[in-house]
């Protein structure tokens, strides 16, 4: 008799707490096809990239006008880079986990671009922004000028313009985003894709 009394009382709070509209009147849960919809198994590293998909704290530090017109812009109220969560410009590179390169890298900006990396925690990301930084630009013949930033540092994502618009640098964000998820659909959907200014 009490224990026809304790089941009551469990299923008047299950139709408490499992609403209808989500789970129905009568939901299974020794069903083994509804314990598959609720829960989800992943690997560690699977869920830690989650989180760091979605929360990238980018190095902003700027060597040429690709910093302002791109970078800068893309923090503004028009475009609001903060609406994914990449807000938070770190001023220092073990704060952070990506580094954007953003102009023109000459060779006595080099030892100190590949010392900031270097300070940076794994894993790390680099993004080349704009025409300088990713190939010298049009300063590529000069003596000082580094040909590319992929020389001194692994370059992930690459946003082309001179200077790259900000919708660029947003499009390079959830890009970078995609490859950390390794959302290789997306990425093959973004190949050859290009916003340029």
């Amino acid at each position: 008799m009490e224990v026809n009394k304790g089941k009551t009382q469990i299923e008047a709070v299950q139709k408490d707490i499992w609403a209808p509209e989500y789970f129905g009147d009568n939901p299974d849960l020794y069903n083994v096809h509804e314990v598959k919809r609720l829960v989800h198994l992943a690997p560690v590293e699977k869920v830690l990239n989650m989180a760091r998909a979605h929360s990238i704290w980018p190095l902003g530090f700027g060597l040429a006008c690709c910093a302002i017109e791109g970078l800068m812009a893309a923090q503004g109220p028009r475009y609001d880079l903060s609406r994914f969560g990449y807000e938070v410009l770190r001023n220092t590179a073990r704060q952070a986990d990506v580094m954007l390169v953003a102009g023109t890298v000459t060779t006595k900006a080099a030892d100190f671009v590949v010392r900031l990396w270097e300070q940076m925690s794994e894993p790390k990301w680099c993004m080349a922004i704009g025409g300088c930084a990713i190939s010298g630009g049009p300063f590529v013949d000069s003596y000082h000028v580094v040909p590319g930033v992929n020389k001194l540092v692994p370059v992930d994502v690459y946003v082309p313009g001179c200077p790259p618009r900000p919708d660029a640098v947003l499009d390079a964000f959830l890009m970078l985003r995609a490859k950390i998820l390794d959302k290789r659909e997306y990425l093959q959907r973004s190949k050859g894709k290009v916003v340029t200014g």
